[in-house]
């Protein structure tokens, strides 16, 4: 029987445990036998394990020299999201939406589905088909995607800019999450190997849920919101969490 990840009750596959291992590694490569170790916490087996690898290999995910695995391609570039994500390069805040208008003409549908992708890296919310905006508080770069679709514009909302956050965002469901979140993390004990994959598995939803932070400057959000709570347990959680990982590494 598959490990069940408890978020949303889908197995994780070995594809799914191999990513987050390297997501988690600075720089993101490993040596296979780790990589087979880490399948082992999940009743993975070393063929399964190396069978993925080479599907990585041949998808252009991974590359690989001297028993080593490194991700390449577009997995660096998830990696360098996720990392933003847990410290985000926030920039002070003096009113200014930054808006974004589809103005190219014939878009294809993978054009489509291109600009949505970068759109969500980037934080932005969608007011009405076509047009995107945030707060101009981050410092992202922008994907060819949304460069070449978009005309991008500085702009001030007439209305009352906490009411539109609370229109384009859900901060109260994201909040709720972070909450319980929190709560798992102070609740586990990584005193153990059997604790090791339960941990993986929080470990990678908490970091699922910094992706979903819409990094709003604290002018917009309500006075109690568990933001900076999280990203500090979550400093904790992971010092822990990487010992006992390396711990159960250790041959």
């Amino acid at each position: 029987m598959p490990f069940r990840n408890t978020d949303d009750e889908r197995p994780l596959t070995a594809r799914s445990v191999l990513l987050s291992t390297l997501l988690g590694a600075h720089p993101p490569e490993l040596p296979v036998r780790v990589l087979v170790r880490s399948g082992e916490l999940f009743g993975i087996a070393e063929g399964t394990v190396r069978v993925a690898l080479s599907r990585m290999l041949a998808a252009g995910e991974a590359v690989t020299a001297d028993g080593r695995y490194r991700l390449a391609g577009r997995l660096l570039e998830r990696q360098v999201r996720q990392d933003e994500s847990r410290r985000p390069a926030l920039r002070r805040w003096r009113g200014d939406w930054t808006v974004a208008a589809v103005t190219a003409e014939g878009r294809t549908a993978s054009g489509r589905v291109a600009l949505r992708a970068a759109m969500r890296d980037l934080r932005m919310a969608e007011l009405r088909e076509g047009m995107w905006l945030r707060p101009a508080n981050l410092r992202l770069p922008r994907r060819e995607e949304a460069a070449v679709q978009c005309t991008w514009l500085s702009a001030r909302p007439e209305e009352d800019a906490v009411a539109l956050a609370g229109r384009l965002w859900d901060l109260a469901s994201w909040a709720r999450r972070a909450e319980e979140l929190v709560g798992r993390m102070r609740r586990v004990q990584l005193d153990d190997a059997d604790a090791l994959a339960p941990g993986f598995v929080l470990s990678a939803a908490v970091l699922r849920h910094f992706q979903a932070d819409p990094l709003l400057p604290d002018a917009l959000l309500p006075a109690d919101w568990p933001g900076p709570a999280l990203r500090d347990e979550f400093d904790r959680f992971d010092e822990a969490f990487l010992a006992a990982w390396r711990s159960f590494m250790t041959p």
